[in-house]
């Protein structure tokens, strides 16, 4: 099982983003997945996650500004990032649990300038 994470760039605050996660191996269809981020200096926080069943949970500080889905087809994992704000400065990371393990993503850079 393998994450490859994209999308990530420099945009303003207030601007809107769009990160993808592209699924290689695993059954997409019943796994859940899931997005971290990390900002400088800190450690690595959950941000949202979507269920093999759509059903979705967000971190407390994204709720109404975040949005997590999955497309089957492509295998693929969005977060729709609006209203950015200087604080959502960090590296993004999707993840999944697979036969036990966590697996990461390489990360996609979000900076946002105020």
């Amino acid at each position: 099982v393998q994450l490859q994470a994209s999308g990530g760039g420099l945009v303003q605050s207030g601007g809107s983003l769009r990160l993808s996660c592209k699924l290689s191996g695993g059954n997409f269809k019943i796994m859940d997945l899931d997005w971290y981020r990390q900002a400088p200096g800190e450690e690595r926080e959950f941000v949202a996650t979507v269920s093999a069943n759509g059903a979705t949970n967000y971190a407390d500080s994204v709720k109404g500004r975040f949005t997590v889905s999955r497309e089957w087809p492509r295998r693929t994992m969005y977060l729709q990032i609006d209203n950015l704000k200087p604080e959502d400065t960090a590296v993004y990371y999707c993840s999944t649990v697979s036969r036990g393990a966590r697996i990461w993503g390489q990360g996609t850079e979000v900076t946002v300038s105020s």
